[in-house]
């Protein structure tokens, strides 16, 4: 779509909201609507929304939950159509669009939400939720960093202990004790491993490394995220709001040439073999033996906790941090959830206090008690790591200690993030199928940098 057209659909949709009545003030009408993607989170809210009720007479909250394709479908046809809810989660690759568009809320505005201290969660957190005019358009719900989930019975048969992981590292040239711990891990269909002689790359039983795919639709947060951030890379030359980007430096294409040159040398899937641009998880790959690792978010700590193999014997799962890179530390992307407001709802007063009592310490810690997320709190993720202890016996502080020991870095947060996808999912998938080299990277690099002339 032309800039021109984009422009053009964006006032268009700008209309409707206030046709619709979009900065509505309404009266209460007793039923708060409030929308969330991930089902795993659905009962853990549930006895939030029937705290809130409790201590609300006459306020009903309504959850709805949707998969995470048809959920930004459904919230943007009901910016337009006057069917978004009051409330809904909100993700930091989506929001600043939204706040563009002007279909959120500034929560300052609104008495309940307008005493939202920074210094309640963890650090970083609620800065990453203000616009460019400074106005906080969501309040911190969770967190999440990157680790990395292994088969503890695929270690066993390579005799790798453990422990071991914990202290890989990495480099570009070579691959470091990682990629030989990777190449180890990896088995052929006749039992040679990746580096053993006689490996055959083109038939690959267990790949050593899982793959999500190329990275293009979040930054390679699950995929080469980690090894950019710990090779010292941003991808924006201010974060927030940046306007300027680093994929032609270097050290971000050379970090790319060897990760996927992992898949070259059969340590890690193909494009193809995990189902091109629909490619299945690292828990579907571990779990049916197709890898021995995968670098994975939290998020996923209580399906992988869950994981089965084939006879419904519970694998034995483990949790290793990031691997350490050029820069003598691992890190991890730093990524956050937030609740916003629409301007659609009628009752934003009565929604505000529903956003406030979310991002409040009841809530947080009942969230926490749940072991399904990091709550944005302290003393939610505190009991967040205390429930997979103690009741699914995983050691979770791989990806806790990201934040304690300050290795995190930001998800890239900044404007026309709807172009910026459509232009970086095709460019890094041809990258990792070997169509392009890592050098047109610079190309695509010129091209989001385009995005930005008209309003500087």
């Amino acid at each position: 779509m032309s800039r021109n057209l984009r422009a053009t659909a964006a006032a268009l949709a700008l209309t409707l909201l206030t046709a619709c009545g979009g900065a509505g003030t309404g009266g209460t009408t007793g039923t708060i609507e409030y929308w969330l993607w991930d089902s795993g989170q659905q009962p853990g809210y549930q006895k939030c929304a029937d705290a809130f009720q409790q201590q609300n007479p006459g306020l009903r909250i309504r959850i709805s939950q949707y998969g995470w394709d048809d959920y930004w479908s459904k919230l943007t046809a009901g910016f337009i159509a006057d069917t978004a809810p009051d409330v809904f989660t909100d993700h930091l690759s989506k929001y600043a669009q939204f706040v563009d568009l002007k279909v959120l809320r500034p929560l300052d505005d609104l008495a309940p939400t307008a005493d939202v201290r920074d210094a309640d969660y963890q650090a970083g957190l609620a800065e990453l939720w203000k616009g460019q005019d400074g106005k906080r358009y969501g309040t911190p719900k969770d967190w999440d960093t990157i680790a990395m989930f292994y088969d503890r019975a695929a270690l066993r048969a390579a005799g790798i202990e453990p422990a071991t992981l914990e202290t890989l590292s990495w480099n570009p040239v070579d691959g470091g004790t990682f990629e030989k711990a990777i190449a180890h891990l990896t088995v052929d269909v006749n039992g040679v491993r990746g580096d053993e002689p006689g490996f055959d790359k083109s038939h690959v039983k267990t790949y050593g490394l899982a793959s999500e795919g190329a990275g293009g639709g979040g930054w390679g947060q699950t995929q080469w995220s980690a090894f950019t951030g710990s090779a010292g890379w941003q991808a924006l030359d201010k974060n927030p709001w940046g306007t300027r980007f680093n994929l032609d430096q270097p050290v971000f294409q050379d970090t790319l040439r060897w990760y996927f040159g992992l898949a070259q040398k059969g340590y890690m899937p193909s494009f193809a073999a995990i189902g091109g641009a629909n490619a299945i998880g690292t828990d579907k790959q571990i779990q049916s033996g197709i890898a021995a690792t995968g670098l994975s978010g939290s998020w996923m700590i209580s399906t992988f906790s869950k994981l089965t193999d084939s006879a419904g014997k519970k694998l034995d799962i483990g949790i290793a941090p990031t691997p350490i890179g050029p820069t003598g530390k691992r890190a991890s992307m730093f990524n956050g959830l937030a609740d916003s407001i629409t301007t659609l709802s009628k009752q934003p007063v009565d929604a505000a206090k529903w956003v406030k009592f979310l991002s409040g310490e009841q809530c947080q810690n009942i969230i926490g008690e749940s072991g399904v997320v990091f709550p944005a709190r302290p003393k939610g993720t505190e009991l967040a790591i205390a429930y997979n202890k103690a009741e699914r016996d995983l050691d979770v502080t791989a990806f806790t200690d990201q934040v304690r020991d300050k290795t995190t870095f930001l998800f890239p947060v900044t404007t026309n993030a709807a172009d910026i996808l459509a232009l970086m999912r095709p460019r890094l998938d041809g990258v990792y199928i070997g169509s392009s080299p890592v050098s047109s990277l610079t190309e695509l690099n010129n091209q989001l940098n385009e995005l930005f002339k008209v309003t500087r």
